[in-house]
């Protein structure tokens, strides 16, 4: 169902920002209505929001409405969820004092909709104590408090004001608005390759980016969910709301899996963990001349197929399958194999999909079921995924 994102936009250098995400929030189909104040409409024309969003912007409480309501009423309620960015610290002492005069803030008093609240602002003045008495008052009356991030700052400090980067924003407002289905649940993700050192300068690894894995760890903890995520190498950003750790090694992995396995309600296993390990040279391997060169493998431990044997009755395993042949099969004989409640398998030999790949097609997978899920992103997928998780728990 379509969303309507209301976007209070104020006064501060960090407008700028705000145009990217009406734009990420317009590309990903929600309905998005700028408010702006007078000070913000100085720094970003409303014309360029307008443009992007294909609504109107407001700037003004008692301009006419283009239809037969009351503006400030209609929009907020019209609101699945109202996001102040910048919210400047002349405007959140407005909100904290229930002070409503121009357009913008008597909304945030007439809506019933979430309200959350981006500071951004020059760190002495975040720091002050009347402006943390006033986050933490808003805080207490059922405000969500964005914390600004920490850098280079538009008065050329360095510390904590800086408005968070558009796709940081957009991830609070999707995760707002997710469903907590999961609530309470402890889940244990894993994601990645793992690399496998020949010597000090080479390894062995696959072709694994991570995707998967970081796109289920994304959409549980949007839906409530507790969410450990133990990721190989890759070069993806944390998702919202994750206890991310990270390693390099198959032997790394199980040794950080075994931390907290036992106290997870559902584990999930999607890293490509390499099957086989180098026995290592402390020095760099050297050309001599030679035409080949002999390594000695051996076998990694089989993390998932170890949880298998050590779960508890009332957790839930799940396990991938990529293979590039005789997929039922094979996906079947691992799940019986290694006491699997899911597999999740696909073909790493179709264009488009699986490594690397922003899109995956699978067939999922239980002792008591088989079902085809059509070619689509990721991100998607993982809510479908997590769907048949919760079925089965």
């Amino acid at each position: 169902m379509e969303k309507n994102i209301v976007l209070g936009i104020t006064g501060g250098i960090a407008v700028y920002k705000m145009v990217e995400v009406a734009s990420r929030l317009t590309k990903e189909n929600f309905e998005v209505y700028v408010i702006m104040t007078e000070a913000a409409t100085k720094f970003v024309s409303p014309l360029t929001l307008q443009a992007i969003t294909h609504n109107p912007v407001e700037t003004d409480l008692f301009t006419p409405p283009q239809t037969y309501d009351v503006k400030h009423i209609s929009l907020a309620d019209r609101a699945d969820l109202v996001l102040i960015a910048p919210a400047t610290a002349n405007f959140i002492g407005k909100m904290a004092r229930g002070i409503a005069d121009d357009l913008l803030s008597t909304i945030i008093l007439a809506t019933g909709a979430p309200v959350m609240v981006a500071p951004a602002m020059n760190k002495n003045m975040y720091n002050n104590p009347i402006v943390q008495d006033n986050l933490n008052y808003l805080k207490e009356k059922g405000f969500t408090i964005i914390n600004p991030a920490s850098g280079y700052l538009a008065c050329g400090e360095q510390g904590q004001g800086r408005l968070p980067e558009p796709p940081v924003l957009v991830e609070h407002i999707e995760k707002q608005l997710t469903s907590d289905d999961f609530e309470g649940k402890k889940i244990l993700i894993t994601a990645g390759p793992t690399r496998e050192p020949l010597d000090p300068v080479r390894f062995i690894s696959n072709y694994s980016s991570g995707k998967m894995g970081y796109a289920l760890a994304r959409a549980a903890s949007f839906r409530g969910a507790n969410v450990n995520l133990i990721s190989g190498p890759t070069d993806l950003p944390p998702p919202l709301g994750v206890n991310i750790v990270r390693v390099e090694t198959g032997l790394e992995m199980e040794k950080e899996v075994n931390k907290v396995a036992s106290d997870c309600d559902i584990i999930i296993m999607v890293a490509a963990v390499a099957d086989f390990r180098p026995e290592a040279r402390k020095n760099k391997i050297k050309k001599t001349g030679q035409e080949s060169l002999q390594i000695t493998l051996n076998s990694n431990p089989d993390i998932l197929a170890k949880r298998g044997a050590n779960k508890s009755e009332d957790q839930l395993l799940v396990g991938f399958a990529a293979e590039s042949q005789q997929l039922e099969d094979n996906a079947l004989k691992k799940m019986e194999r290694k006491k699997l409640d899911m597999i999740i398998a696909n073909k790493i030999n179709v264009s488009g999909t699986g490594f690397n790949s922003d899109h995956n097609q699978v067939t999922i997978y239980t002792p008591n079921m088989k079902e085809q899920i059509p070619k689509m992103n990721k991100r998607a997928l993982a809510d479908v995924l997590l769907d048949k998780i919760y079925n089965l728990d």
